[in-house]
């Protein structure tokens, strides 16, 4: 094994949050946005760390700023639901991604949703598909809280590109 070279360092040494996300956004993730709520209090957040962990049961996992109103609103509700975006869905994705974005009702208004089953949670109807989910287990991991949960419904919505984030940019297949 190497060690790190001079551009992965900073002036003391450590290894360089800058160029570690820079790497990392050579990774294409896909986007998806997370809802959670009731129709009284609804909350949305753009999010590209998800992923699928286990068929046998279904588990998902997410991973949250920790000093996020997504983390405390998930915390606090204990379910949550991972809307999958499709490739024209970018200003969906932009308005959620903002750190002053919309919330409740309002944030919703323009877009076509409808309730989650168990939860009440936005399900995007635009989207490609959705996972509802219920919290299982949540860890601190560094800034940002690690969120495993169980998938209590899901469907497939469209067959259409996804969204993907890679180099910092939104785009498609």
């Amino acid at each position: 094994m190497t060690s790190p070279t001079a551009a992965t360092t900073d002036s003391e040494g450590r290894l360089s949050p800058d160029r570690f996300r820079q790497v990392a956004g050579h990774f294409a993730t896909g986007v998806t946005v997370l809802t959670t709520g009731h129709p009284g209090e609804l909350l949305g957040t753009t999010v590209n760390s998800f992923v699928t962990v286990s068929t046998d049961p279904l588990l998902v996992l997410v991973s949250l700023v920790t000093d996020g109103r997504a983390r405390t609103s998930v915390g606090n509700a204990g379910n949550f639901v991972v809307n999958i975006l499709g490739a024209d869905q970018a200003e969906t994705a932009r308005r959620f991604a903002r750190s002053d974005r919309p919330t409740g009702v309002t944030a919703f208004a323009d877009l076509r949703w409808r309730p989650a089953p168990h939860s009440g949670a936005p399900i995007l109807l635009d989207g490609i598909g959705y996972f509802e989910c219920r919290v299982t287990e949540a860890a601190a991991a560094g800034d940002h809280t690690l969120y495993i949960a169980a998938v209590r419904d899901f469907d497939l919505l469209s067959d259409t590109e996804p969204l993907l984030f890679v180099r910092s940019r939104l785009t498609r297949c």
